[in-house]
């Protein structure tokens, strides 16, 4: 596999060149475009809008639009020259807790390995540091003529780098989109019903059971094509739910979830160890719960109002009741 991008980690005084490779692999169908009813394909060319000549790679540069119209016209090289360091440099800023990086950041996910066999001590003592502490390390660098901020932290005996959004890149959904759900209001029983939900299908994360399903149907689409054979149309998702028919609604997906976490946990009851039981919420100190735990204690208990409770007001009812 082939790095896409080389350089130094640095941490204070610390220097380790490393190289960059994707961790991610595309799985997804490509398809050619060809003109329908031909076998001609559709090719996108470079090509000069005044002389409509093709252009080479080499002889492209890039322009910035001016109010006026104009363009500024800035050289790779140029590109190149305003961040000499930088560009071969991944300097780790500060230390933060993973947990606390909203998913929203997220871009893409690469592995971060030592150049050379000589420098697998210091990057081994960085990556255990970052495992043993829980942190991951905030950085910038710039690749392909881009900079990026980047999480660095520790992965299954290697490092990950996941490149992150600045914070000016996200959208704030308030100025976007225009009819934000601010109007409707949670009502009680609906609540603690879709609570109920969220309970009965809660389960561990297994990335391993889920993939792409779409892409599936696309490869047998295509080996069906090839056969002149036809394949069954995936089924249209369901109606819109209805307010009045919304309790209704959660009440049947509550009984579902239940019926079909019994189901999975009966199939694996034959090879799985017994696990032993978790003392019920009720019996440790409120004051250790969160919120969370608060508030299914109180679903449990049936303490009216509870859904508008704050955390202090849940840990006294619960003391009454």
């Amino acid at each position: 596999m082939r790095p896409v991008w080389s350089g130094s980690l640095s941490l204070g005084l610390v220097t380790v060149p490393v190289r960059l490779y994707s961790a991610v692999e595309d799985h997804t169908v490509h398809f050619r475009q060809f003109q329908r009813g031909t076998e001609d394909r559709i090719r996108y060319r470079r090509v000069n809008e005044r002389t409509g000549k093709e252009v080479d790679y080499d002889d492209i540069v890039k322009g910035y639009e001016l109010d006026s119209g104009e363009y500024v016209v800035v050289e790779p090289e140029e590109l190149d020259e305003i961040a000499p360091g930088r560009s071969k440099s991944l300097d780790i800023e500060s230390f933060v807790e993973l947990d606390a990086i909203d998913p929203m950041f997220f871009d893409k996910t690469y592995w971060l390995a030592p150049a050379k066999a000589e420098f697998e001590r210091p990057y081994a003592l960085l990556l255990e540091a970052m495992r043993s502490s829980g942190r991951a390390g905030i950085a910038k660098f710039v690749m392909r003529g881009r900079e990026y901020l980047a999480l660095v932290r520790s992965g299954d005996g290697v490092m990950v780098l996941n490149t992150l959004h600045f914070a000016a890149d996200l959208r704030d959904p308030a100025e976007q989109l225009p009819d934000l759900p601010g109007k409707a209001q949670a009502r009680g029983k609906e609540l603690d019903m879709a609570l109920n939900l969220i309970d009965a299908m809660s389960d561990d994360w297994r990335p391993d059971e889920y993939h792409d399903t779409y892409t599936d149907r696309v490869r047998k689409l295509i080996a069906a094509k090839k056969k002149g054979e036809t394949i069954t149309p995936a089924t249209e998702p369901g109606e819109p739910t209805k307010v009045v028919d919304l309790f209704e609604a959660l009440s049947k997906s509550v009984e579902s979830g239940k019926a079909k976490k019994r189901s999975g946990s009966g199939a694996k009851a034959g090879t799985a160890k017994k696990s032993p039981a978790k003392k019920s919420p009720a019996a440790k100190d409120l004051s250790s719960l969160s919120k969370a735990d608060l508030e299914k204690l109180a679903r449990e208990r049936d303490i009216k109002g509870r859904s508008k409770m704050t955390r202090a007001g849940l840990e006294k009812a619960l003391k009454a009741s």
